[in-house]
């Protein structure tokens, strides 16, 4: 049988590629919208507990992930934009480095997926909230360091400059939102006491009789009845 094979070409393996890419990424931002919004749940927990910190780190992750997702998924579009391209041969070495640089990404986010029980172990420990920063310096200098503690600085130094200025404050913009929905729901759960106001008198009130008034008018009253007489 003398049929002619199409050869595959560097072409089609890069297509391959950047499909196969492509659908491990759609499986990835499925999971992650998931992740993400157990991150938001966490984060309200902890401002309930009033722990800041760990809010303000549930939200940290959850922004480093959606920005891991939109890095890769605007890779991608752009390699497929050139593999499309007539001119693949000339740009062929940029597009093999292209999905080699999307292959790290997407195992960075498989990293990042499989550290979600970490979070949850310590989102739930009970140490004491304080702020990050000293978090930070404590445990540095701590020869034994508290379990809690530990996980705090395992997370931040791993977002540690992961993340950009921009996201630091839409965390922080995100957290503050957060803090205000949570008081909100307080305050619905135990409303304020409301103090009760005095009754309003429906009557007009009755002036007592004025006794200078009524002295003042008496000698009046004597003359009157001495030129009558």
């Amino acid at each position: 049988m003398g049929g002619n094979a199409s050869k595959v070409t560097a072409q089609d393996k890069a297509i391959l590629d950047m499909k196969l890419q492509r659908d491990k990424l759609h499986q990835y931002q499925r999971r992650i919208t998931v992740l993400t919004d157990k991150e938001t749940a966490i984060a309200k927990q902890m401002l309930a507990k009033g722990d800041k910190p760990r809010a303000l780190l549930a939200l940290r992750r959850k922004k480093y992930q959606e920005s891991l997702l939109q890095k890769t998924d605007a890779q991608l579009e752009q390699l497929e934009k050139l593999t499309s391209s007539v001119e693949f041969a000339m740009i062929q070495k940029d597009v093999v480095f292209g999905l080699q640089q999307g292959t790290k990404v997407l195992k960075e986010i498989h990293s990042e997926m499989g550290g979600i029980e970490h979070v949850e172990k310590l989102m739930g420990e009970t140490a004491d909230a304080i702020a990050y920063q000293k978090v930070r310096r404590y445990c540095r200098r701590r020869t034994q360091t508290s379990g809690s503690w530990t996980a705090v600085v395992e997370v931040s130094d791993m977002l540690g400059g992961r993340i950009s200025n921009q996201d630091e404050e839409e965390v922080e913009d995100e957290l503050a939102a957060l803090e205000a929905s949570v008081a909100a729901e307080e305050a619905i759960r135990n409303p304020p006491k409301q103090h009760k106001l005095p009754t309003v008198p429906d009557t007009e009130p009755v002036l007592p009789d004025e006794p200078e008034a009524e002295e003042a008018q008496q000698p009046v009253r004597t003359r009157q009845a001495m030129l009558a007489s």
